[in-house]
Parts: structure tokens; C-alpha cells; sequence
């Protein structure tokens, strides 16, 4: 392969980010399924809606047209169609917070150029599942199988300190420190994670997404299990979730 030669690529991925790029250029992070994460530049992209249109909008699954040449960090974006848009259905804002927390989890813990199959197929089954009114399941269930698939989800049935079986009672958490203990050995600060909670989440590791949603999800049902996989979340990323945040509110 010479040198300097550009290297065209067409597959799907998912919208992460923009930022403004020097005058009507756009910077765009892409999760592809073929690539993982792509940093590239959509030429005059904030004069033109002839090429991308709507298809910039974070969280937005597309098909991408995009090239790279050897050595360069960014690639050139040359066209997406649309596969399937957040647009789609009620802007509200509850269901904003949630789709934009599933891309900043995607954007801070995916390394570049490492294609995640498994994360990918995650990511577009809870875009999908997030409706009006039906978000808590799906971010719940997004940031405990983050948590599985990028190895950072602890053993839940004993106490990493003294080995006490947990099974069926309440284990406690800290975002200091690894796995969950009895309450006898807690650290300052830990959570309380219940014995309910710890058999929502074992179902969420069994079961598709669609088998859980027959059932009723408000805000309070699961919430220290919520709170305890964003918190590991934001433990290993070594940041705050904003969105976590907004979605708290």
C-alpha cells in the first residue's frame, strides 16, 4: 500500500459528537461497527445540509461514507444516510437526557480505532428502545452491560473483603473502591445496593431488552442499581457523566 494513498470505507456507525471546526467545517466522533471510534471532518458542513442534513445530530445511526489516509488522525467525511434518527420520535426531555448519556458513555470509554460488535449492537438496541415516557429500563440496562462488556462489572454475591456470602441481602458500594462488601466492612461513603435491585440487574444479564420492557419501569423501581452502574461507570472513566447528572434532575 503506498504511502499517503486514501482508504475508502462504507458501513454503519453511530453519531457521538460535533464541534465546530474551522470556518463551516464540522469535527464529528463516530462509533462505527467496522472501525470503533472514528474522528473525522465534514467539510463545509455548517453552510451545506446537502450531504449530511439531519444526519449529524448526536445518537443518530447512519450509513457513513468517510476516507483515511495512513498516518493522519482525522478521516474525510464524505456522506451519511440516515438509518435511523433520534428525530424520530418525542424530543422530550427526559428521553434527550437518555440518549445523550448512551453517547457520552460510548464517547469516553471506547478507544480509538477498536471495533466493540458486542458494545455496537448494546448501543442501537437501547437508542431504539428509548421512547416517550420509557427510559429508565433502557439506561439502566445500558450502563450495566457497559460495565460487563468493557470488564469493569464486580462480583455481586460476596464481600470482596472478607468473602461473606451476599446472596440475598443488601451489598454496599463505593465509587473509592473495588466490588461490594457486607455492611460490616463498607467503606465511608458506600451505598446501599438492595437484595431486589441485585435480582433486577442478574434479569437484565439474562434477558433481552424487549422480554424486560413488558413490565412497568417509573424512575424509582432499580434506582440504587442505576446509581451504583453509573457510578462503576464513572468510577473506571475517572469522570463525571454529565448527562447522568441531567437525567438525575
Amino acid at each position: 500500500m503506498a504511502e499517503g494513498r486514501l482508504i475508502q470505507h462504507h458501513g454503519e456507525a453511530i453519531v457521538l459528537r460535533t464541534w465546530p471546526f474551522h470556518e463551516a467545517d464540522l469535527l464529528v466522533s463516530l462509533f462505527t461497527r467496522e472501525q470503533g471510534k472514528v474522528k473525522g471532518v465534514a467539510r463545509h458542513a455548517m453552510r451545506s445540509r446537502r450531504r449530511f442534513g439531519g444526519a449529524l445530530e448526536p445518537a443518530t445511526h447512519v450509513r457513513a461514507s468517510y476516507a483515511e489516509r495512513p498516518k493522519q488522525d482525522l478521516a474525510r467525511l464524505d456522506a451519511f444516510e440516515i438509518v435511523w434518527s433520534p428525530l424520530t420520535g418525542p424530543v422530550d426531555y427526559l428521553r434527550t437526557a437518555g440518549l445523550q448519556l448512551v453517547v457520552e458513555v460510548l464517547e469516553e470509554a471506547m478507544p480509538d480505532g477498536a471495533p466493540e460488535d458486542a458494545v455496537f449492537r448494546l448501543a442501537l438496541t437501547v437508542l431504539a428502545a428509548m421512547q416517550e415516557g420509557r427510559v429508565w429500563l433502557p439506561v439502566t440496562y445500558f450502563c450495566l452491560w457497559m460495565n460487563r462488556l468493557m470488564g469493569w462489572m464486580p462480583e455481586l454475591g460476596h464481600c470482596a473483603v472478607c468473602g461473606l456470602d451476599l446472596r440475598g441481602e443488601t451489598v454496599w458500594w463505593s465509587a473509592m473502591g473495588d466490588g461490594v462488601t457486607c455492611y460490616d466492612d463498607r467503606r465511608t461513603g458506600s451505598l446501599g445496593l438492595s437484595a431486589a435491585s441485585v435480582v433486577e440487574g442478574l434479569a437484565m444479564f439474562r434477558s433481552p431488552l424487549g422480554a424486560l420492557a413488558e413490565g412497568e419501569w417509573p424512575a424509582v423501581r432499580a434506582a440504587d442499581l442505576r446509581a451504583f452502574a453509573v457510578g462503576t461507570l464513572e468510577r473506571h472513566l475517572e469522570r463525571r457523566l454529565m448527562s447522568a447528572r441531567v437525567l438525575g434532575r
